[in-house]
Parts: C-alpha cells; sequence; structure tokens
C-alpha cells in the first residue's frame, strides 16, 4: 500500500511510523555510515523532520515500513540549499519545485519498492501541480534511478564512486510514468488513483502531459 502522510499525521499509524524511522537508522547509519543522530529509541530524525514535510511511504501489509521519501517545498528552508548549496550556482526556490530527501528502503523490501516511490511521488507531483523535484543522491542510487528509467538532469556533483555526491532534477510526464508501470506491473489508472484516494479528486491541480 502506498499512503502519503504529512508530518502531523504519523502519530495515527504509530508502526509505520516507528519503522520507518528506524529504518532509517538502520540504512543512513549502520549500512552507509552518514553522520546522523540517532535516538536512544533507535530512531533517525532531523529538524527537517519537525517542519511538517510530505512523506511517500510504502506500507506492507502487516502495517510495517517499507520504503519511504519526504518531500518538501524549496520555497521554505530544505536541505539542498542549505547544506549542498555548494553544489549549486545558487539557491533553488520554486513553488514549483520540491525537494525529496531520506530516500530509504527496510532491508526486506521487495524490489520494485524503490520504483513504486519513484511513481508515488510523480503522481504527487501531478496532483499538486509541482513541475519538478531536485534531490541530492549518492553513487548506489545513480543505479537505482537508471533501472527505473527516472534518470534525473545533474545540476552539481563533486567526487567519485563512494565519494560522489549529485544534485538532481526530476520531471514527471506521461512517458515516464508508463515506464515506470509497465516495469513493476502497476496499471497508470491505478497510481492515478492513489493521490485522489488520499487527498480527494477535487484537489488535484495537474495533468501529466
Amino acid at each position: 500500500m502506498i499512503r502519503f502522510l504529512y508530518g502531523h499525521q504519523l502519530d495515527a499509524f504509530p508502526r509505520l511510523r516507528d519503522t520507518m524511522f528506524s529504518d532509517r537508522a538502520d540504512q543512513f547509519k549502520r549500512r552507509l555510515k552518514w553522520d546522523v543522530h540517532v535516538s536512544e529509541e533507535g530512531f533517525e530524525r532531523d529538524e527537517y523532520d519537525d517542519m511538517d514535510p510530505l512523506y511517500v511511504i510504502a506500507e506492507a501489509d502487516n502495517g510495517d515500513h517499507l520504503g519511504s521519501m519526504r518531500l518538501l517545498p524549496t520555497v521554505g528552508s530544505c536541505m539542498v540549499n542549505y547544506h549542498f548549496a555548494h553544489l549549486l550556482t545558487g539557491p533553488v526556490q520554486s513553488p514549483l519545485i520540491w525537494e525529496s530527501t531520506r530516500f530509504c528502503l527496510a532491508r526486506h523490501a521487495p524490489r520494485k519498492t524503490a520504483a513504486l516511490l519513484m511513481l508515488a511521488a510523480g503522481e504527487v507531483m501531478v496532483g499538486f501541480g509541482v513541475e519538478q523535484c531536485i534531490a541530492v543522491f549518492d553513487q548506489r542510487m545513480v543505479r537505482i534511478y537508471r533501472l527505473n528509467g527516472s534518470e534525473p538532469e545533474i545540476l552539481g556533483s563533486m567526487g567519485e564512486g563512494q565519494d560522489y555526491i549529485g544534485v538532481g532534477l526530476w520531471s514527471f510526464n506521461s512517458h515516464a510514468r508508463e515506464a515506470v508501470c509497465q516495469r513493476i506491473g502497476v496499471a497508470p489508472q491505478e497510481s492515478r488513483t492513489w493521490f485522489d484516494l488520499h487527498f480527494g479528486e477535487d484537489n488535484r491541480l495537474g495533468q501529466v502531459g
């Protein structure tokens, strides 16, 4: 199941919330060795989780977290303009561009989870009339993007191999939707309903072109 939840809604899904933050600790701290803070409860959270972001979450049948990403508009405080400004020629600030961070996959997540999250994020972009999504990524994500046919426009990068860090910009169109849907066996009509089921069809602003 795909869920779209704002930060203030997470407490209504405590199992999903806790397994998401614990999976983030497992991925970013233990596996990737990032310099992130992990609480005594074993959760990875940062100041951007306190800004009521929109989470795109893949949920298992038992309520556990399988994968997620965090979305914030670039018109407010966001990581790319603060922590990774040295990779850009100037700040990215537009109501039509949102930032994606903390792309996380649980150890036991099915292989198609990454593609599901990317597709769901695309439906959010369309539904809210967002034209592009920006994200910082490392070398491991390059292969994931390539496999799922969602390679970004590179705005800046530094380093090589395991030290590589890039900033990419994504757009979402009917071709991208069809490609990802075909790859993971989801009908385009089904992915379009994810947004409508959570936010209501009346709140849809955009259409894929």
